[in-house]
């Protein structure tokens, strides 16, 4: 079950096959990757150390050690199919309120490191979804002579900067109908509300994707 919810409550509640069609969900542009820090390259033609492997093959190797034992080991519980959104989904997320200045809400962001959250209003219902990537695009940092602007945008509230309404899904629908619902609308995830719109939890692509890579297997088409 999808439902749509924004400023006013419900909009729509029903399957995902008429989601685009009774919502006014703007598709958005895929976040581009903004990173709190930096990675350090090496310059071309440097060479690491004698007898040192660069920090990044070593890194590799511990992951793949990692990943070695967990096989070995095996499942720890019976196998069985994840098809449902409860089996991947995050219980529980972040939360931000439609009131707060998008300054504040960047920094619990990148605090959590986390790229979206639900944004709830004082009844605990979901209103709408923040997008890191719509706080600051890298074409509105600031240039010369625009801090003014930039201070100006920061202290916007979150309301103004909102994906609004915004698409939710309940905890019991298909795998494979969230899948087609972020594909349809762009957007990295779904908060997971009842049909009152309380929120629950939140669907991520990551954890499609993790759940792809893990064990049990994920079975989107049971």
């Amino acid at each position: 079950m999808f439902f749509v919810f924004g400023p006013s409550g419900q909009m729509y509640r029903g399957g995902s096959e008429k989601l685009s069609q009774v919502a006014p969900v703007r598709r958005v542009q895929r976040p581009q990757a903004l990173r709190a820090g930096r990675v350090d390259v090496p310059a071309p033609g440097a060479e690491a150390a004698p007898g040192h492997a660069p920090a990044s093959i070593h890194l590799r190797a511990q992951d793949a050690m990692a990943a070695y034992a967990q096989t070995v080991q095996g499942p720890q519980e019976a196998r069985r199919p994840l098809t449902r959104v409860r089996d991947v989904m995050t219980a529980g997320a972040l939360t931000v309120s439609p009131d707060a200045r998008a300054e504040h809400a960047w920094q619990q962001l990148a605090q959590h490191g986390i790229a979206q959250a639900p944004v709830v209003d004082t009844q605990g219902q979901v209103v709408g979804l923040l997008l890191r990537a719509d706080l600051a695009p890298p074409d509105l940092l600031p240039q010369p002579g625009a801090v003014g602007d930039a201070v100006r945008r920061a202290r916007r509230p979150v309301a103004e900067v909102m994906v609004s309404p915004v698409p939710t899904v309940s905890q019991d629908a298909e795998l494979r109908r969230v899948a087609s619902v972020l594909l349809d609308t762009g957007l990295p995830g779904l908060p997971v509300t009842d049909a009152a719109g309380v929120l629950s939890g939140f669907i991520s692509r990551t954890d499609i994707l993790r759940a792809v890579a893990a064990d049990p297997p994920l079975d989107l088409w049971s």
